[in-house]
């Protein structure tokens, strides 16, 4: 354990956050996402399974240490509803919550089912969680965190 940190962070998941950098993407997807064959073609080919946790709080864990790309328009995207292009299921509202507590403010961009899959594909990494609702599929992109040079 560390100081700090959320419980949720394995080191897997630290190690990639860590090595992702300026405008990757990391999918957090549902149970029902196929994470495996998805993760077997993204840049570091890893998955983390944070099995028993809602997708909103493999969120909320995520962004206790990720920023949210401002140099885009969709930092934040999700499968969207087939045939119902306009819906909001629970998960994205649940994670749009989570968005919102970690003090980003950015909308949520849905995209059509396959090419979510694709999307995902060229992602750096996918985590996955056993939450069965449908549509909990989101991929964030990783902003920067400015400051000065530090002095050694």
């Amino acid at each position: 354990m560390l100081k700090s940190l959320d419980p949720l962070l394995t080191p897997d998941l630290l190690w990639v956050l860590a090595a992702m950098g300026h405008g990757d993407d990391i999918a957090i997807v549902d149970g029902n996402f196929p994470a495996e064959s998805v993760a077997a073609e993204t840049t570091s080919g890893k998955l983390v399974n944070l099995s028993a946790v809602p997708i909103e709080r493999a969120a909320r864990a995520i962004l206790s240490l990720m920023p949210l790309d401002a140099f885009v328009d969709d930092p934040v995207r999700c499968m969207e509803v087939v045939g119902k292009p306009d819906e909001v299921p629970e998960p994205r509202a649940a994670v749009r919550a989570e968005i919102e507590a970690a003090g980003e403010k950015t909308l949520i961009r849905p995209i059509e089912r396959y090419a979510f899959y694709e999307a995902a594909k060229k992602s750096f990494a996918v985590v996955q969680v056993a939450d069965p609702r449908f549509y909990g599929c989101f991929l964030l992109r990783k902003g920067v965190i400015a400051g000065e040079r530090p002095a050694y």
